[in-house]
C-alpha cells in the first residue's frame, strides 16, 4: 500500500515511532458469489483489498474508494463485518504502525476488474472454493463476511 502524504508529514516529525492508524478492508463479492482479490506489488502475494482513510474520510467511503482505485471495480459497502486492533508492524525502513482494521462486506455494482494503480500486479475474481494462497488476515475476513454472526476475537490473538 502506498504511504499517504498525510502520514509522510507525520513521519517527518514523529520519526519511526509507533503510529496508531485506521485501516479499512473491503471484502467485495460479485453476483456469482466470487470474491475480488489483488496480487500486491510490494509482496507479490494475493490479498483482500484495503487501505488507509484520508483525514475526515468515512471508513465505508474509503473502502469503496480503495476498491475502485486498485481494481477499477465500483462497489457499495453493504455492512460492517468486523473491527479489530491488529498487532504492530515494523516496516523495512524502521517505521512502526499499528492498525485498527475496519472490514466491510461490499457488493460489486460495475466496472471490470483490472489493475488500476501501481499497488497491484494482478486483480481478479475468485470462487470461494478456488482461492489463491491467502494469509490468515484475508481468510478470516472473507469467512466473516459470509456470515451474519458477530465476530469475537481473543484479545491475545494475533492480527
Amino acid at each position: 500500500m502506498a504511504t499517504p502524504d498525510f502520514i509522510r508529514t507525520i513521519r517527518a516529525a514523529a520519526g519511526n515511532q509507533l503510529l496508531w492508524l485506521p485501516g479499512v478492508t473491503a471484502i467485495v463479492f460479485d453476483d456469482e458469489g466470487r470474491v475480488l482479490l489483488g496480487r500486491r506489488s510490494d509482496t507479490g502475494k494475493w490479498s483482500v483489498i484495503g487501505g488507509i482513510p484520508d483525514p475526515g474520510e468515512q471508513p465505508a467511503a474509503c473502502a469503496v474508494r480503495e476498491v475502485h482505485e486498485e481494481t477499477a471495480v465500483r462497489c457499495v459497502a453493504e455492512r460492517l463485518v468486523l473491527v479489530q486492533a491488529l498487532n504492530p508492524i515494523t516496516y523495512g525502513n524502521g517505521d512502526v504502525c499499528q492498525f485498527m482494521d475496519i472490514t466491510f462486506r461490499c457488493r460489486a455494482v460495475g466496472g471490470e476488474a483490472r489493475v488500476n494503480d501501481d499497488e497491484s500486479l494482478e486483480v481478479g475474481w475468485f470462487a470461494l472454493d478456488a482461492l489463491p494462497a491467502l494469509n490468515e488476515f484475508g481468510l478470516t475476513r472473507i469467512k466473516q463476511a459470509l456470515t451474519d454472526e458477530p465476530a469475537w476475537f481473543d484479545p491475545a490473538a494475533t492480527g
